[in-house]
């Protein structure tokens, strides 16, 4: 079977690609999977100071794969769902996405997302559990399950907003283009489409001149504020009210209209009403890296 990640190594940094660019990189437990043992890789091999994870294709990751009916989510099918085995899912660390969104963030060696294209609900969870954030200024960050079918996982949407923006798009579930994400400092730089590589490449040999001591230590003790304000709490409620979510009568039509009509057509129902994501207009679209031969 291919592997889902794509794991490259040079010098100092390690750079882990999320390979499904047929599917905009939308997370699935095989990806999930391959992403674990990348990171388990890049953490244990002594000579890595500096983690990247990046998108192949033209999008960063827009979010969990909910085709072909969800089968490849074992155990959160709506027809028999149990609320205490969604639980036992998405809470037990053997089982969880959070496990690997939070390698990111747990691992001590510092990460970087670079993000371009969509990075929509479950993938800006995973990029915003990274250390920095550099995305492409029309890259367009979201989390569309704010309207139907779930709820905040990583709650870093919430711990890198102030409160009235952190509301705000968790009400609304807006987009917001990588340049703004930069100004309102959900994420650290937004740049050119052209200059992300180089940029974050920059980046990331400027932090590989630094002792891995060194990084490790500041990382730690940043973390540990955050976990000091709750987060780890977050964590456990956030998957839970997802879960919910995923179960309410809307949340079961949602995935029924992509079952029976597909994934464009709920998405289409979704979005449409409010002019966004894939539903907005086609100059408000991320550029595609592949029109740019990039």
């Amino acid at each position: 079977m291919d592997k889902h990640t794509i794991y490259a190594k040079h010098g100092a940094i390690a750079t882990i690609t999320l390979n499904r660019p047929e599917k905009y990189n939308t997370l699935r437990p095989s990806l999930l999977n391959d992403l674990d043992e990348a990171l388990r890789e890049a953490n244990l091999d002594s000579e890595v100071k500096v983690i990247i994870l990046e998108g192949a294709g033209d999008a960063f990751c827009a979010g969990f794969d909910f085709s072909d009916g969800l089968d490849h989510f074992e155990g959160i099918t709506e027809a028999d769902y149990d609320p205490g085995t969604d639980v036992d899912l998405v809470i037990n660390p053997y089982k969880t996405y959070l496990t690997q969104f939070m390698g990111l963030w747990r691992g001590l060696k510092p990460t970087i997302a670079k993000v371009h294209g969509y990075c929509m609900g479950g993938g800006s969870e995973m990029a915003l559990c990274a250390d920095l954030v550099v995305a492409s200024n029309d890259a367009r960050i979201g989390t569309p399950y704010s309207r139907v079918w779930g709820c905040h996982l990583s709650g870093m949407w919430v711990y890198r907003l102030g409160l009235a923006k952190a509301k705000y798009y968790a009400l609304t579930g807006e987009w917001i283009s990588g340049e703004e994400a930069a100004r309102i400092e959900l994420i650290n730089e937004s740049v050119p489409l052209e200059a992300l590589d180089q940029t974050v490449q920059n980046l990331a040999e400027k932090l590989a001149r630094i002792p891995l001591t060194q990084l490790m230590a500041m990382k730690l003790i940043v973390n540990q504020a955050y976990d000091n304000m709750g987060l780890q709490s977050t964590q456990t409620l956030g998957p839970i009210l997802d879960g919910i979510m995923r179960n309410t009568p809307e949340g079961r039509e949602f995935v029924n209209v992509a079952k029976d009509q597909g994934v464009k057509a709920a998405v289409t129902q979704r979005d449409a009403p409010f002019n966004d994501y894939s539903q907005g207009p086609r100059d408000e679209q991320p550029r595609r890296k592949s029109e740019l031969g990039l």
